[in-house]
């Protein structure tokens, strides 16, 4: 019988990259507080903007949650989400597409600032913002849930060989393929509806279209790069919506 006893260097390349992610976590907190803030009230020009803080306060709370989450129960995959764009098999397409998404999301923003500083949208009823807000509760909650539930959920696509990489089959993955794709997509299209602004709903689209092309190359490079995901597909048919596609 083998008996694993860690040796020093062990514990000392676990303690770094703890302290690695915790840092990685604090620059995350900065980003996720200021970033939204400052496009969104940069854009329109004004703070009085009650949706625009709403956003941000989901934003970040969920972003936070998330990476809180992963750093208590998978700590390792902190280190790996920093890490992912430097390596070497990362697949190239996603280190376009992944980048892209961001973009289009920020000017999801920046669009939605102007368009209320400028008063493009007519204004929106209240109750409609009602339901923008509890679908981007919904579409967070999935990605959020997707993100803790998978241990190899990495920000770019490439088998994690180091970390023995397996399929997860588990919580939201039991009835879609990609969870944090569906969350992703539910939550973009309701924010430009919560802001109150029509005019975003076009860069809005354009993610959406970002991440259904990300859906299908990814779930194909699954299909012919990691062990059993063929067989999961057989059995969990749908990518993003069940009974739909």
């Amino acid at each position: 019988m083998n008996i694993h006893t860690p040796d020093r260097r062990s514990d000392e390349r676990s303690a770094m990259t703890a302290r690695v992610s915790w840092g990685q976590l604090l620059i995350g907190i900065i980003i996720l507080l200021a970033l939204p803030a400052v496009v969104l009230f940069g854009s329109s020009g004004r703070l009085d903007w009650d949706m625009a803080w709403i956003y941000v306060g989901l934003t970040a709370a969920f972003s936070l949650a998330s990476r809180i989450l992963i750093l208590w129960k998978t700590p390792d995959l902190a280190a790996e989400r920093g890490q992912a764009s430097g390596k070497e098999d990362t697949e190239q397409w996603d280190k376009v597409l992944m980048p892209l998404g961001i973009v289009l999301g920020t000017v999801m923003l920046i669009v939605a600032g102007l368009d209320k500083r400028f008063e493009w949208s007519p204004s929106l009823p209240l109750w409609l913002h009602g339901i923008a807000f509890v679908i981007t509760v919904l579409g967070y909650s999935i990605s959020t849930w997707a993100t803790v539930e998978n241990r190899f959920f990495s920000s770019f696509a490439r088998i994690q060989r180091e970390r023995g990489h397996v399929v997860v089959t588990t919580g939201p993955y039991r009835y879609v393929r990609h969870p944090g794709y569906a969350g992703a997509i539910v939550s973009s299209l309701a924010s430009p509806l919560l802001l109150g602004s029509l005019w975003a709903l076009i860069p809005a689209t354009l993610a959406f279209c970002q991440l259904i092309i990300r859906t299908l190359l990814e779930d194909r490079f699954l299909q012919d790069e990691l062990e059993g995901y063929c067989d999961y597909a057989t059995q969990v048919r749908y990518r993003l919506l069940p009974g739909l596609w």
